[in-house]
C-alpha cells in the first residue's frame, strides 16, 4: 500500500510539473513601449516576457530585469540566423520595468525597446499589461501639456532643466491660477521619469476628465546637485538641491506660470529618493509647502513636524511587497496626533513604477481640497 501511495504521489508530482511546464499561454504580443515596428520584446496575458536578440557572434546573451538588473537574468538560447530567444521563468509584476542585455559580458540596450532614464543610464523598458491600466491609458479626453523649461541657477552656476505639466485649458483660461505640485523622481532617474515611466500627465488628464480632481500644475526637476553612487545615499547632502528648488525653481515657476503662489496651494511629493528629499525639505521649509507625500520614500513621525498647523495633508504609500506595515503604522500615529494623514498600499507590487502610478492616482484627488 505504501509503495502504491509513493508511486501515485510521484505520478502526481510529475504530472503537475509537466502541466506547469506547459502552462505558458501563447498569446504573446509586442510590448507597448517597443521601438516603432519592432516585434520583440513581447508579453503575454499572464505577465511573462519573451525576448529575441540578434547577436550572431555572441557566446552568451542574458536579459537582466529590474532597476540595475537587480532581479536576476533570463538566459537566452541561440537559434537560427544568429537570433537568441528566451522567456522569463515566471510572470512579472504588472506595469513598467527597466532591463538591459548582457552580451558576452558587455551591457547593452535591447534595440527593439524604447529607452528610459533609470539606474543612472538609459535603460530598455518593458510594459507588462496591468488589470487596472485604464487609469493611465491614452484616451480621447482633453489633454494637458508637458513642456521643458530651462531656469537660471546661480547656486550651481548653470541653467537647469525642469518639466512642467499644465492641465487642459490652461492656455485658454488666462484669468485662472492653479496650485502647484513639485514632484520628484527616484535615485538614478531624472526629470523625465514621471512623464515617461510614470505617465503622470495621462493620469492627470483622465482624472480631470472624470471630474475627480481639482486641476493643478506639476513641476518635475532633476533632484541631484552632488552626484552619489548606488549605496552611497548616506553621503547625499540636501542643501544644494533645497536651494535650487526653494530659492530658484519655485520663484521662476511663480513668475512664469499662473500659479497660486502661496503655502496653502503648494505641495511636494517624491518617490524613493525623491521621498527622502521631500521629507527633508518639507521639514526644513514648513512655510513653503502645505501638502506632503512620500511614495516608497519613508515616513513622518508626529515629533518630526514642528508646526502642525501648516500641514494640510500627509500621504504615505508603498507596494505590498515593500514595508506596508511601516506605512500603515506611521499613518495611525500621525492620525492619533491630529494630522490629516492617509496611507495607500499598492497590492502585488514592490519598489517599482506601478506602485507609484497607483499611489499618484490615489494622491491627486486629495491635493488642494478646499
Amino acid at each position: 500500500m505504501k509503495q502504491y501511495l509513493n508511486v501515485t504521489l510521484l505520478v502526481f508530482i510529475l504530472s503537475s510539473y509537466l502541466c506547469l511546464g506547459q502552462s505558458i499561454v501563447e498569446d504573446f504580443k509586442p510590448s507597448t513601449v517597443n521601438q516603432p515596428g519592432q516585434e520583440y520584446p513581447q508579453v503575454n496575458s499572464q505577465g511573462y516576457a519573451r525576448f529575441k536578440i540578434l547577436a550572431p557572434e555572441a557566446q552568451s546573451v542574458v536579459v537582466s530585469l529590474g532597476l540595475g538588473g537587480a532581479k536576476g537574468g533570463t538566459v537566452l538560447t541561440k537559434g537560427e540566423n544568429g537570433f537568441w530567444m528566451g522567456t522569463t521563468a515566471g510572470a512579472m509584476d504588472e506595469g513598467f520595468h527597466y532591463y538591459h542585455v548582457t552580451v558576452d559580458g558587455g551591457v547593452f540596450n535591447d534595440p527593439g525597446a524604447l529607452n528610459f532614464y533609470g539606474s543612472t543610464r538609459w535603460e530598455s523598458g518593458i510594459e507588462i499589461p496591468a488589470h487596472d491600466q485604464d487609469f493611465y491609458a491614452l484616451k480621447n479626453v482633453p489633454h494637458g501639456n508637458v513642456q521643458q523649461i530651462l531656469f537660471p541657477s546661480k547656486s550651481t552656476n548653470t541653467s537647469r532643466r525642469a518639466y512642467v505639466y499644465t492641465p487642459p485649458g490652461y492656455s485658454k483660461e488666462q484669468s485662472k491660477r492653479f496650485p502647484v505640485l513639485y514632484l520628484q523622481h527616484g535615485w538614478g532617474e531624472d526629470e523625465t521619469a514621471w512623464s515617461n515611466q510614470g505617465r503622470v500627465n495621462l493620469i492627470m488628464d483622465n482624472l480631470i476628465a472624470e471630474g475627480k480632481i481639482k486641476p493643478f500644475i506639476i513641476v518635475m526637476t532633476y533632484g541631484m546637485t552632488n552626484e552619489v553612487k548606488w549605496g552611497g545615499m548616506a553621503s547625499f547632502k540636501i542643501d544644494g538641491f533645497q536651494t535650487v528648488l526653494v530659492d530658484e525653481l519655485i520663484p521662476y515657476v511663480d513668475a512664469n506660470f499662473r500659479t497660486l503662489a502661496n503655502h496653502a496651494n503648494r505641495a511636494m511629493a517624491g518617490l524613493s529618493m525623491g521621498g527622502m528629499e521631500t521629507k527633508t525639505i518639507t521639514l526644513n521649509k514648513p512655510e513653503v509647502f502645505s501638502h506632503y507625500a512620500l511614495l516608497s520614500g519613508g515616513t513622518y513621525k508626529p515629533e518630526d513636524i514642528k508646526e502642525k498647523s501648516k500641514v494640510k495633508l500627509i500621504f504615505l504609500s508603498c507596494g505590498s511587497k515593500e514595508r506596508p506595515d511601516g506605512v500603515k503604522n506611521a499613518v495611525t500615529g500621525l492620525k492619533d496626533a491630529g494630522f490629516n494623514a492617509i496611507s495607500y498600499v499598492s497590492e502585488g507590487t514592490g519598489h517599482e513604477f506601478q506602485t507609484w502610478r497607483r499611489s499618484f492616482k490615489e494622491l491627486a484627488p486629495l491635493l488642494f481640497k478646499d
